[in-house]
């Protein structure tokens, strides 16, 4: 075992970030792919640290990153600043623009239409938290991130997620006092999610335009702005509804 294990290391890391990468690159999200990415970060670690056991000063390496790696999600928890989080939430929004359409996708490669919003959300989440030390923002992007919810989730309030808004209709005719950048349209039948933008804008992820894309939503012929639609808002970014 002894002369063994020195050998196996490197394969085993090897694997491990192969196995990431694969995982990376498959745009999907799926419970079985987030185990795979928590199971190959855990054998890196491992690895790392039996590769390099004799030594101290190396072996010190990999479980400091690991340390490191943990340390943002045990920050104190601290109320959010909603005002900063909806803005990037919407700056992350509107990069995503062109991202090509992936059913079921949450990544700048390939997204669909809850992805979209939640994508962009998670990582507002993440960035305050670490930029912050708010374990709120951090501990929220790994929830959001776990437990995937679809457009259907997401209009019946999964999680508590989205807290429901007074504006129903369709988007092309829909009376939007009241709602803010960044507030979310459902179809009520659970099919598609559209993002409000302002100003009549709105940002999808549209499996027939095969991209995310930004539209007017009174001209735009869209099919998806004739649909009845009820409207959300992502309870980090509301205040006491």
């Amino acid at each position: 075992m002894k002369s063994w294990g020195p050998r196996l290391m490197p394969s085993v890391i090897a694997a491990c970030v192969g196995v990431m990468v694969i995982v990376w690159l498959i745009p999907v999200s799926s419970g079985l792919l987030r185990l795979a990415w928590l199971g190959t970060w855990a054998g890196l670690v491992g690895g790392l640290t039996g590769w390099f056991w004799r030594s101290p000063v190396l072996r010190a390496v990999p479980i400091a990153m690991a340390c490191v790696a943990s340390l943002p999600f045990v920050f104190p928890a601290r109320p959010l600043d909603r005002e900063a989080l909806g803005k990037g939430y919407l700056r992350r929004l509107t990069a995503l623009e062109g991202t090509p359409y992936f059913w079921g996708g949450e990544m700048a490669h390939g997204i669909d239409c809850s992805g979209l919003p939640r994508k962009a959300l998670r990582d507002s989440l993440l960035h305050q938290g670490i930029t912050s030390f708010n374990g709120s923002g951090t501990r929220g992007f790994f929830r959001h991130w776990w437990f995937d919810a679809s457009a259907k989730a997401l209009g019946m309030g999964y999680r508590g997620y989205t807290v429901p808004l007074p504006n129903t209709g369709t988007i092309r005719t829909l009376d939007t006092t009241g709602m803010q950048p960044g507030d979310l349209a459902i179809t009520r039948d659970g099919r598609h999610v559209m993002v409000f933008l302002g100003v009549e804008q709105w940002i999808q992820a549209d499996p027939a335009a095969g991209k995310v894309i930004i539209e007017n939503g009174r001209t735009s012929p869209n099919h998806w702005f004739n649909a009845p639609v009820t409207t959300h808002r992502w309870r980090e970014l509301s205040a006491g509804l």
